[in-house]
């Protein structure tokens, strides 16, 4: 009998094991967001690009044609949080980088926490954290699912592209304080920084790299993808008398010494610093060398910062793309050398597009100019005073949305529907350009019969939203004399590249439609975990054609 139950325990174990070991995994997940890369920056530079960056997983992976955001405004908090959650801001709370709280009564940054403290800075970047994000993340399904074994760590210049990917309990998210030149996080994760950070830190790879020219990487007459060099619509440095080629750093920085630590994000060198930081935290950190799945979530935010400031069609943005394909193409050898392609699972995707310039716009007789905003706030505010007598009604437009001051509206006992109905009737009546103005009441107790109405209530929670929410015409932008932004349902700030590269997965081309919150569901059945706890995305079928 003895034998017959150790023989059985032994064919049970083995069974165990056998089962064990069906279940693959990669050794590392890499998630990299490429801070408002529009779509077609994937085939506009396709010509000058290398074999080894995009190219390379492009030929190599899944390349997702049809991705587009299902939610408006399309901004940095926002993006990266549907990303990684899986839903839309509606659920996730992450509903702008900023908002007004109506709970709180004043403003909110996305990732601001004041009962956290900085470690490796003493100014307020430090104070941040994950907690106004309200559901999990696909990050942290995986540390639960492999009950807190894995390593989870974010890395991006901006505190929001580390810290929301990285979700709640994170092992770390580190993230660039301009005001010192140094990686930082906050206590939140840990009480001192690590060793490997600090040492990071003491390299000052930002001096090393503000030191030198940024010139072009080819010959400026081979930027034919782009408008001329000096154009009246792209920003330029306090020193720069015109937007031009090369932008002598050095000389940026003598006249202005306030950006000796910030002007590299304004750079390409900031992707290259930030790639150099992932190398760091993979080599000290021992990602993929460990029984558990380990993630790690990168967002390049310098392609941002040069975005706004030049434009989509500068030969700035285009010599941003090939360096970061370069940069791509580096990080891409160092994967295979350290843990192989096959025990990779990588994915890179954006937060958003951008509009064209205003300028370029209105100089090739494409729709879309300037939209004076504060023309706009300063007529409701004198009319509401005319109203109702001079006082502060409003608090603040934000997300393309007014936000009332409810406090002060209670206080006075007046009605706040008839107030907010009057005011949404002015700015319906007196401003062109604007395509469509919604009450935000009627929007959250619609059924999304009207399209544009579906996407507004996707990107809302009704304690973080404003009160009249205003859609511009396409290509029209609030207060924009030089460079561009996004933030809405149109195409060029929606539709955003999605490439998946390594582990099992065959070359494939999909043009399905797909919303950037099936990611983390995708991510769920490929590692076959729960999906995050707010999931509303589906499952792409990678191997579909």
């Amino acid at each position: 009998m003895k034998k017959y139950f150790a023989l059985f325990n032994l064919v049970f174990a083995f069974n165990l094991l056998a089962n064990a070991q069906e279940l693959k995994r990669p050794k590392l997940v890499v998630g990299i967001v490429v801070d408002q890369m529009r779509y077609d920056y994937l085939y506009r530079y396709w010509n000058k690009y290398g074999d080894g960056g995009f190219k390379r997983l492009i030929k190599q992976g899944v390349n997702c044609e049809n991705v587009h955001y299902n939610y408006m405004p399309t901004y940095t908090g926002p993006g990266h949080s549907s990303i990684y959650t899986g839903t839309t801001p509606s659920v996730h709370g992450i509903t702008g980088n900023n908002w007004w709280s109506k709970i709180n009564n004043k403003e909110t940054y996305c990732a601001d926490d004041s009962t956290v403290y900085g470690v490796g800075t003493n100014t307020k970047a430090g104070k941040m954290s994950p907690r106004n994000l309200v559901t999990t993340t696909i990050t942290d399904e995986l540390k639960l699912a492999t009950n807190f074994t894995s390593k989870i760590i974010g890395i991006a210049l901006k505190d929001r592209g580390a810290i929301l990917p990285a979700g709640h309990i994170a092992d770390a998210a580190y993230w660039y304080d301009a005001t010192n030149g140094k990686w930082i996080t906050s206590s939140f994760y840990k009480k001192t920084l690590p060793n490997w950070v600090a040492n990071f830190n003491q390299q000052n790879y930002t001096k090393q790299l503000v030191s030198k020219e940024w010139n072009t990487l080819i010959p400026i007459e081979n930027y034919t993808e782009s408008t001329a060099d000096n154009v009246a619509w792209e920003g330029t440095f306090k020193s720069e008398s015109s937007p031009v080629f090369p932008h002598v750093l050095s000389q940026i920085i003598a006249a202005d010494s306030t950006l000796k630590n910030s002007l590299i994000t304004s750079t390409p060198y900031g992707n290259t610093i930030t790639r150099l930081m992932a190398e760091a935290a993979i080599e000290n950190e021992n990602l993929g060398q460990n029984v558990s799945t380990d993630f790690l979530a990168i967002s390049f935010s310098s392609t941002d910062y040069v975005g706004h400031k030049y434009g989509p069609n500068s030969i700035e943005i285009e010599d941003t793309y090939l360096r970061l394909d370069n940069d791509l193409e580096l990080f891409l050898n160092y994967l295979d050398k350290k843990i192989g392609k096959k025990n990779v699972l990588l994915f890179l995707t954006a937060d958003h597009g951008a509009a064209h310039a205003p300028g370029f716009s209105k100089q090739n007789n494409l729709p879309g100019n300037i939209f004076d905003g504060k023309r706009m706030m300063d007529s409701l505010k004198t009319k509401m005073n005319e109203w109702y007598g001079k006082d502060a009604w409003i608090v603040g437009f934000e997300n393309q949305q007014i936000y009332f001051n409810h406090k002060l509206i209670n206080a006075k006992n007046m009605n706040a529907d008839e107030m907010i109905a009057k005011c949404y009737q002015f700015i319906k009546h007196n401003f062109k350009q604007i395509q469509h103005t919604y009450l935000v009441s009627d929007i959250l107790k619609s059924n999304n019969a009207d399209a544009f109405a579906s996407q507004i209530k996707n990107g809302i929670v009704e304690n973080r939203c404003g009160d009249i929410y205003i859609l511009f015409e396409s290509g029209w932008l609030e207060d924009m004399p030089k460079g561009t932004s996004h933030g809405t349902f149109f195409a060029y700030d929606t539709h955003v590249p999605l490439l998946w590269w390594g582990f099992n997965l065959k070359n494939n081309k999909l043009t399905d439609a797909i919303h950037i919150t099936d990611i983390a569901p995708t991510l769920a059945n490929i590692l076959k975990i729960q999906e995050p706890s707010g999931t509303t995305g589906a499952v792409i079928n990678l191997k579909s054609k």
